[in-house]
């Protein structure tokens, strides 16, 4: 890395993100399945260092293992609005994982979408949210909800999205020890896709909540049966997006504390507030 020709790395949040729920209503054509679920943002993740450079070159402070740069979403990211923009300029990027991978909580989608807010700031180069949403969609479908910055109703690939308000509460959230590949789940001949659409969209799929993949993860992974067993002691747990980490919602820090001391010995996880609107929503 030529030094002189990269600035100062600045500091910008991934927040991790939860499915109150997920429906299955269909397929399309070209294979990616219709959706309908809510997402909600949490005050706990990953975090992203960007380094502007002048010569245009893309890279990461460090290698990462069983990752080639080419497949890792930052730089893909990056590359992407490069390319789309035609600006001269390049990025180093660096990223501090605390959101386990595999776990449904839409780590590298949220990192990705941090890269395309932050470089399209730092590059200057004026993209509106809507576009880079656009451009978001092609790295993955959970990308655009972080770009979008509220918590929102989805539907279609998960990329049609109304902005809602979910009550402020806590949660706690645990990971059974395994990753959970999401193809594999959507692509089992267990899954059924015919859910119906909700008649009342967003007051269904927030107050009675299902996870269409549910059924599908546990018969192949019973890791994830068993913990959520454990947590109906404390609550209704649900699964986020395609697993494997499942989650119960609570009123208070206080209570969610209780629950985590509880699990804490045998499962990893974190307590977290849940958040209405992504920090970096107005960065211009």
């Amino acid at each position: 890395m030529n030094l002189a020709m990269t600035h100062s790395f600045h500091a910008f949040p991934a927040p991790a993100k939860l499915n109150l729920g997920l429906k299955v209503t269909g397929r399309r054509p070209d294979g990616y399945h219709l959706l309908e679920t809510v997402f909600h943002f949490l005050d706990y993740g990953d975090t992203v260092s960007i380094a502007v450079r002048d010569d245009g070159v893309i890279e990461r402070a460090s290698e990462l293992t069983g990752v080639p740069a080419e497949q890792d979403l930052v730089v893909r990211a990056a590359r992407l609005l490069q390319e789309f923009t035609e600006t001269p300029l390049g990025a180093t990027l660096s990223v501090e994982k605390k959101i386990p991978m595999g776990g449904g909580l839409g780590g590298g989608s949220s990192d990705a979408a941090t890269v395309l807010i932050a470089l399209n700031h730092l590059w200057q180069t004026g993209v509106d949210r809507e576009t880079l949403m656009s451009l978001g969609v092609k790295l993955g479908a959970d990308v655009p909800v972080f770009i979008f910055g509220n918590s929102a109703f989805a539907t279609g690939i998960g990329d049609c999205l109304t902005a809602i308000d979910v009550p402020e509460m806590w949660y706690c959230v645990f990971h059974p020890g395994i990753n959970v590949p999401t193809a594999e789940i959507f692509s089992s001949k267990l899954l059924t896709r015919n859910s119906v659409p909700s008649i009342m969209p967003i007051l269904e799929t927030t107050q009675r909540r299902r996870n269409d993949l549910e059924s599908v993860v546990c018969d192949k992974y019973p890791a994830v049966s068993e913990l959520l067993s454990e947590l109906k002691e404390y609550g209704l747990p649900l699964m986020t997006g395609s697993g494997s980490c499942c989650f119960i919602e609570v009123e208070s820090k206080s209570e969610a504390d209780k629950v985590y001391r509880s699990m804490s010995g045998r499962y990893s996880g974190f307590v977290a507030k849940g958040m209405n609107c992504h920090p970096l929503k107005d960065i211009g």
